[in-house]
């Protein structure tokens, strides 16, 4: 079988391959279920900025343009990704999504749900560690009256101007909705079961991504210790606005659970001068709104599920179980044993730094790997399924 590269997915991570490959004289064949690359940067919240610095958020070989903040916006981020595809000359298949992925032959043959056949002896997953919304089910939703949507629908505050929402879940993406909802004069409020992380975007004009990539440089228990002290610093004690915090650091809980602190950008002032109210977790809809695990009860016209995302690759490969860690995620970027031939880009979201200077490092390494002097460097063969 002829040596093929095949990419699944263009975002991100995609692109990030693709252009690194490009560089070392592979071109690989790139294919998207969406109708252009960046679909889900193209259908993220309107007022969403990356929250790490634009000199650790760039693709390999192309930084963010000087004109470009220090945090880019959503909209200059899709522009800078269309505008990576097309210096690479990236043309993904679009309206190409992976529905089974086997293996074939020595190599890999992906079923795409259009009906296409790709053969590859190389492929990378890049489709991301937010696949498929997390959806909870929470008792009585059916008679719930109001409207209920999960984080990913959202847009902006315009359709709930005037209502009362209720924002379930803070992480990075329940902080900042309803924080956008606030500024647009929505009452809103958010629901809070577990602990939480709360650190600051900047301290003293210094971004905390780059404090945190330091700390993460020393021995664990001292990173930690310093990392919980900048915290109790700069956040203290939140508890008189309902909020508890996290017992481990901000490093310890990215680094053994997978979870990002939040990056306050404004939602914190918000909550302590009483224009976002804090609840607990939720115990069941009422008609008319929602009943907490304290007993209160309160109404909403809206209810938003920021309560994340899973990966779902295991359903990719039904005669194959992955090598998954707990969170869903691939154990290691380049496929071992009977997972040879596949890399994994985009799913590690537990290193300091964030997942975009994550992508592009795992990037460089699976193009290296991809593109030794071995390899044929044939693109990957199609066919049209046939019955």
């Amino acid at each position: 079988m002829d040596a093929e590269v095949l990419i699944i997915g263009a975002g991100p991570a995609g692109l990030a391959v693709a252009g690194a490959l490009v560089q070392r004289g592979v071109t690989p064949l790139v294919i998207e279920q969406a109708d252009a690359v960046a679909s889900s940067w193209r259908n993220h919240y309107e007022r969403l900025h990356l929250h790490t610095v634009k000199s650790h958020s760039a693709l390999p070989g192309v930084p963010f343009p000087s004109s470009y903040p220090r945090y880019v916006p959503r909209q200059a981020l899709v522009d800078y990704l269309a505008d990576y595809a097309q210096r690479h000359r990236i043309e993904p298949r679009l309206g190409e999504e992976a529905a089974a992925i086997a293996r074939i032959d020595g190599g890999w043959q992906v079923a795409t749900r259009a009906g296409m056949r790709y053969t590859a002896r190389r492929v990378v997953l890049a489709t991301g560690a937010n696949c498929e919304p997390r959806v909870p089910a929470i008792a009585g939703r059916a008679g719930y009256r109001g409207r209920v949507l999960h984080s990913r629908d959202y847009r902006n505050a315009a359709p709930f101007i005037g209502q009362r929402v209720l924002v379930v879940g803070m992480g990075n993406t329940g902080a900042e909705i309803a924080l956008d909802l606030v500024e647009q004069g929505v009452q809103a409020a958010l629901s809070v079961r577990s602990p939480v992380n709360i650190v600051h975007r900047d301290v003293l004009g210094r971004p905390t991504q780059l404090t945190s990539i330091l700390l993460a440089k020393l021995p664990a228990a001292w990173g930690d210790a310093i990392a919980t002290m900048f915290r109790k610093l700069t956040v203290g004690d939140l508890s008189p606005w309902g909020l508890q915090t996290a017992a481990v650091s901000p490093l310890r809980q990215l680094r053994e659970h997978g979870k990002t602190p939040v990056i306050d950008v404004g939602t914190l002032a918000r909550i302590k001068r009483g224009e976002i109210k804090v609840h607990p977790g939720i115990d069941r809809f009422t008609p008319d709104g929602l009943r907490f695990v304290d007993g209160s009860e309160q109404a909403f016209d809206a209810v938003i599920l920021a309560t994340g995302y899973a990966p779902t690759l295991q359903r990719l490969f039904p005669g194959l179980a992955l090598t998954l860690d707990r969170h869903g995620a691939p154990a290691d970027v380049i496929g071992q044993g009977a997972s040879a031939g596949l890399c994994f880009v985009g799913f590690d979201i537990r290193q300091p730094g964030g997942v975009l200077r994550t992508i592009h490092a795992q990037a460089l390494r699976v193009a290296d790997a991809l593109a030794q002097p071995s390899a044929d460097r044939s693109r990957p063969r199609q066919t049209t399924a046939t019955t």
